[in-house]
């Protein structure tokens, strides 16, 4: 393939990744977007792999890796499910930050690749090597961290170390000190040691990072990671001199960072008080009956049956989906409950908040899963007006994205995070399989309100007696 061939097949993989970007930007155009995606990646893979930079002797290692990796990933999309879905993103985030070191360090060591550089482009090509495997690093410890919290193999609560912001600035200053080191070193010998003791402080700190955020703000975590992994893949680009790696990964890390302050918004929380950490201090367990954190009040519970009869009497409902959907795989006894009540005349509606669940999009993705229609799935912002116009809400599986204290009480952790407002409806039904407290380790009063009700149990088996109920 000529270089003006693959130069005209880079700028149609970027527009396609540009439509695909536009695509994603709401559920009925994602599949439009996904494809496009897809074919602009072929497109660049294509281009990059038969064309002027790659030798015929490296062709058949190139496309023996492809093989490899792409069997990886089909088993990983045969039988990952969906409620492993963050940790996946966690982990392939990784994978682009342990590239982007890999390359970095390549490029270092090769002299071939660097000795068309001379004065002021070889010290520019050296720091966009030093500045790519530090991102790089940042990126693949941060996200190992992330995978870690996210499937649960590493508490939720923030690791919170005394003068952790001093260690994070004398972190900085040695890094950009070693840098200088780095620039003015005349062998590859010399550079050895200020690139290692960059590498090895930027993996700490990508840790640190993320060991220091609470389980609040992981769907944030995963936000910004992928904005990460964009900014370390431009890194590549410049290291490799490869135009559409550069443009691409510009295009990821942008929208990465955009996605996370909406969220952060969404949060009512600046994107710096996410990256110092200490959002939800406690995990996710039961707090002691009598505690002084413990709201005052008596739970009501009912049963399938009873919340059925809820459902049946109705004539508006809005239901809010959360992470233990997920968790019992719920989503399409959620889709058949929804046509049985349309069927009978009952406007169901989904309100679905920008944090639920463990990623950006998690609760769409299920819900479009489950073919749930997207003209009655709903943001936030669109339904909150509505719940004191609504017969029912019922919340599958959701914790802190409905709780009042965050508008209630001013000392709670979450306070000022805007949340659907589901206590506000005429009855409000909670499924949960106890009393536990949300992710972000707070209590919810929701739970000891006089219209709340709680179905307690498997979302799943419970949502299958409700309409075993309703179909009869």
């Amino acid at each position: 393939m000529s270089a003006s061939l693959a130069t005209v097949s880079y700028i149609g993989a970027t527009i396609l990744f540009i439509l695909s970007l536009g695509g994603l930007s709401n559920q009925e155009s994602s599949r439009r977007g996904n494809l496009f995606g897809m074919i602009g990646m072929t497109i660049a893979v294509l281009a990059t792999v038969f064309g002027p930079q790659v030798g015929a002797s490296g062709i058949p290692w190139i496309i023996g890796a492809m093989v490899v990796g792409g069997a990886i990933g089909l088993y990983a999309a045969r039988t990952v499910q969906m409620t492993q879905m963050p940790e996946l993103v966690a982990l392939m985030h990784s994978m682009v930050g342990l590239a982007a070191m890999l390359v970095g360090f390549a490029t270092f060591i090769d002299p071939e690749a660097s000795k068309e550089f001379t004065g002021a482009a070889k010290s520019i090509h050296e720091m966009e090597i030093y500045i790519g495997i530090l991102i790089g690093a940042i990126t693949f410890s941060g996200s190992i961290i992330a995978f870690g919290k996210l499937s649960g193999r590493i508490g939720g609560n923030p690791m919170l170390l005394p003068g952790r912001h001093f260690m994070n600035l004398a972190g900085l200053l040695v890094v950009i000190y070693f840098g200088g080191v780095f620039l003015n070193s005349h062998s590859i010998a010399e550079a050895m040691t200020p690139v290692t003791v960059m590498t090895v402080i930027a993996l700490l700190f990508g840790m640190h990072m993320v060991l220091a955020i609470g389980g609040a703000d992981m769907p944030v975590v995963v936000s910004m990671l992928n904005s990460y992994s964009g900014w370390a893949a431009a890194a590549t680009g410049f290291m490799l001199s490869n135009d559409l790696l550069i443009v691409i990964g510009a295009l990821v890390g942008s929208s990465g960072a955009i996605l996370s302050y909406i969220m952060c918004n969404a949060m009512n929380r600046s994107f710096i008080s996410v990256i110092a950490g200490g959002f939800g201090t406690t995990s996710a367990a039961p707090k002691p009956a009598g505690g002084a954190t413990q709201p005052a009040g008596e739970v009501v519970a009912v049963n399938a049956t009873e919340a059925a009869e809820l459902l049946r009497e109705s004539k508006s409902v809005i239901i809010v989906p959360g992470y233990g959907m997920a968790v019992a795989q719920a989503q399409h006894t959620v889709f058949e409950i929804t046509k049985v009540l349309r069927e009978k005349g009952v406007n169901v509606r989904f309100g679905i908040h920008p944090v639920a669940g463990r990623m950006p999009g998690h609760m769409n993705v299920l819900l479009a899963e489950a073919k749930v229609p997207y003209d009655i799935v709903f943001e936030m912002d669109e339904l909150n007006d509505d719940f004191p116009a609504t017969d029912v809400a019922i919340v599958i599986g959701a914790n802190d994205i409905v709780n009042p204290a965050a508008q209630d009480d001013p000392t709670s952790p979450i306070a000022g995070m805007p949340v659907l407002e589901v206590w506000k409806a005429k009855t409000s039904i909670v499924m949960k399989r106890s009393m536990a407290s949300g992710y972000a380790g707070v209590d919810n009063p929701l739970f000891y309100k006089d219209n709340n009700r709680m179905l307690f149990g498997d979302a799943k088996k419970m949502l299958d007696e409700v309409l075993t109920v309703l179909r009869t």
